[in-house]
């Protein structure tokens, strides 16, 4: 009998009772760690939402959501440029307090609007356009 890691790995895996299907994670590297090479990626002042990091990493925003929670304060990861497909931040499943992500985008430069929106348009992170529109054509 092989080990699991011998076996090669299938290039979808269908979701049961649902017209989906997920790429399998690469041999080594996990969801969460995808996730967040991409959200690395995302420079000072540009925003992404959870949604279209999930679609770049072929997962559901809930994921990105919870890898964001996953992270410790001693990770690398620029997690307060994700916020939600609104343009807001999300509360955070604990009730605590958003005015530290907030802070810290203020401090990048993102402008937030009087309804505490940050507009896609002039803060939206550029290459994760451009990653969409290849995909796309």
């Amino acid at each position: 009998m092989t080990s699991p890691a011998a076996q090669p790995c299938p290039k979808t895996v269908k979701i049961p009772n649902s017209s989906r299907e997920l790429v399998p994670d690469p041999p080594g590297e996990s969801l969460y760690n995808r996730i967040y090479k991409v959200v690395r990626r995302i420079p000072p002042g540009q925003v992404a939402s959870y949604g279209r990091i999930a679609r770049m990493v072929r997962t559901g925003p809930r994921q990105v959501g919870y890898a964001m929670a996953a992270l410790t304060s001693d990770q690398d990861v620029p997690w307060h440029r994700v916020i939600n497909s609104r343009g807001e931040i999300s509360a955070r499943k604990d009730g605590g307090s958003d005015a530290r992500q907030r802070n810290l985008l203020l401090a990048e430069g993102v402008v937030f609007d009087a309804r505490g929106r940050v507009d896609f348009d002039r803060f939206g992170w550029i290459e994760a356009e451009l990653h969409w529109l290849e995909e796309e054509s």
